[in-house]
């Protein structure tokens, strides 16, 4: 399976005021490497957990149909199963159900045509900032300031995720089997 995000917005999520006030931070001297850790923090929170924030296009690419018809979809959450695209040998397809969730799985009926299978969905939570779940937000803001107090390290093993960061993103986080 080959996964691609077609368009990744990492803007508009956190307030950099938010960011520069958890982080106990003055003044607007920093500003540029805020922006780049608060990129950063975003970008590590949706690779960790397999999910978009905001409102993006993913394509899946499968070699072939699944033995049991089911595909999870490895990016959540959906944003509505009626914006599920599929293609099955280069054909439009229509014949499967999308059960939902923060973990959606798309059934292709039987008989499904072999060849090469191509899935676009869109995953998220909204359009914006707002859309995000709080507990999320603040993982988020915790991991930019523990950015923040390892900026400069020499030590590699000191930058690490904040263990809030892991605890709440690992909350969304699927299991793969």
């Amino acid at each position: 399976m080959i996964t691609t995000r077609l368009e990744r917005r990492v803007t508009g999520i956190l307030d950099l005021e938010d960011a520069k006030r958890h982080a106990r931070v003055d003044g607007d001297y920093e500003d540029f490497d805020f922006h780049r850790m608060m990129v950063s923090a975003i970008i590590e929170a949706e690779d960790y957990a397999s999910m978009a924030f905001l409102s993006q296009a993913v394509r899946v690419t499968l070699d072939d149909r699944p033995r049991d018809g089911k595909v999870a979809l490895p990016i959540g959450p959906l944003r509505d199963w009626t914006e599920v695209f599929v293609m099955v040998a280069g054909e439009d397809y229509d014949h499967f159900t999308v059960t939902e969730g923060q973990r959606p799985v798309l059934h292709l009926d039987w008989p499904c045509p072999p060849g090469p299978i191509v899935i676009e969905y869109f995953a998220g939570f909204g359009h914006d900032g707002a859309d995000v779940p709080e507990d999320l937000r603040h993982a988020l803001l915790d991991q930019v300031a523990a950015y923040y107090d390892a900026r400069g390290a020499v030590n590699r093993g000191t930058v690490a995720l904040s263990p809030h960061f892991a605890r709440i993103v690992g909350r969304y986080r699927g299991v793969r089997i």
